[in-house]
C-alpha cells in the first residue's frame, strides 16, 4: 500500500476572506525590514486577483542605529527614528496602504492576549534572540480562548538565522480542520519551533548577543544577504499558502555559504 504524501490545507476562512487578513509582523531588523516589503508586494498581487488583501501591523521597539545602515533597509537620515514607524510610513506612502506600526516590543505587552487588538490570523517573527521566541510561544498558546474572533490566530511563521544559515518554520496555532482527501494525507497541526526544537534553541541561548558597533562588526556575525534571502523565501512560502491554499512542506532550510536550499518536510 502506497504512502500518501503529506500536505497542509489553508484554514478555510482564509481562502476568500471578506476582510483583509490580519498579520502581526514582529521584528523590523535585518529580516523583518525585508519581509515587510515582500508583504507589500504580496498584498498587491492578492488584491489584483480580487482578494481582500493583507492588514499588517509591524512591531519593534528599536531605533535605527548607524550599524543598521547597509544590512537593513534604512538610510543614514533615519538614524534615531523608530524602525517600525519608519518602515511602515515608507510602505504606506509607496503602496497606498494603511498599515500600522507599534514602536514597542510585542512580547512586552502587559495585557498579553487579553487585548483583542493584538489578535491576528498570522504571526511572523523575525527576532534576533531566542527568549523572544519562547515569550511569543507563551502568548500564542493563550490564544485558544479567542477561537470565535474575526482574527482567529491560525499560523506562526518564524524566521531565524546565524551567519550563513537560516530556517523558516511554519506552525499552526492549534488544530486546523482539514478536508478529506484520497490523494494526500492532510496535516492538521504543525508544532511550534519552541516545542519541536526546544533543546536546540536552549543550547543556543549562550551565544554572544552583544550589539554590533559598526556595519563591519555586524557582518562578522551575519553575512550581508542572509536576511534578504531568508525574507524572500519566507514570503514565497506564505504566497504559496495563500494562493495555492496548501503547503507540501512546513518550512525551508537555507545555507547561503554552500548555496543549498531545501524544504523542511512534515514530521
Amino acid at each position: 500500500m502506497s504512502i500518501l504524501p503529506k500536505v497542509h490545507f489553508l484554514a478555510k476562512e482564509l481562502h476568500q476572506p471578506t476582510n483583509p487578513i490580519k498579520i502581526n509582523l514582529i521584528g523590523a531588523g535585518g529580516t523583518g525590514s525585508f519581509f515587510l516589503s515582500g508583504l507589500a508586494r504580496l498584498n498587491e498581487a492578492l488584491t489584483a486577483h480580487g482578494h481582500a488583501g493583507l492588514d499588517v501591523t509591524l512591531w519593534d521597539g528599536d531605533r535605527v542605529s548607524a550599524n543598521n545602515i547597509g544590512r537593513q533597509l534604512f538610510a543614514t537620515s533615519e538614524i534615531g527614528l523608530h524602525k517600525s514607524t519608519t518602515l511602515i510610513n515608507r510602505i504606506n506612502r509607496f503602496f497606498g496602504t494603511s498599515w500600522s506600526a507599534e514602536a514597542r516590543y510585542f512580547s512586552n505587552m502587559p495585557d498579553g492576549m487579553q487585548n483583542r487588538q493584538l489578535l491576528a490570523s498570522i504571526y511572523i517573527s523575525c527576532v534576533d534572540n531566542i527568549q523572544s521566541r519562547f515569550d511569543l510561544s507563551t502568548i500564542l498558546n493563550n490564544t485558544k480562548q479567542f477561537n470565535n474572533q474575526i482574527n482567529r490566530p491560525r499560523y506562526w511563521l518564524d524566521l531565524g538565522n546565524s551567519r550563513d544559515t537560516g530556517q523558516i518554520i511554519c506552525s499552526t496555532i492549534g488544530h486546523i480542520a482539514q478536508p478529506d482527501s484520497r490523494k494526500f494525507s492532510p496535516v492538521a497541526q504543525m508544532p511550534f519551533i519552541t516545542d519541536e526544537f526546544e533543546s536546540l534553541l536552549r543550547s543556543g541561548e549562550k551565544d554572544d548577543k552583544t550589539p554590533s558597533c559598526s556595519l563591519v562588526d555586524s557582518l562578522k556575525k551575519q553575512s550581508l544577504f542572509i536576511n534578504s534571502t531568508l525574507a524572500n523565501l519566507g514570503c514565497d512560502l506564505l504566497t504559496t499558502l495563500l494562493f495555492e491554499g496548501c503547503l507540501m512542506e512546513r518550512g525551508i532550510l537555507l545555507n547561503l555559504k554552500t548555496r543549498h536550499c531545501r524544504p523542511l518536510p512534515f514530521a
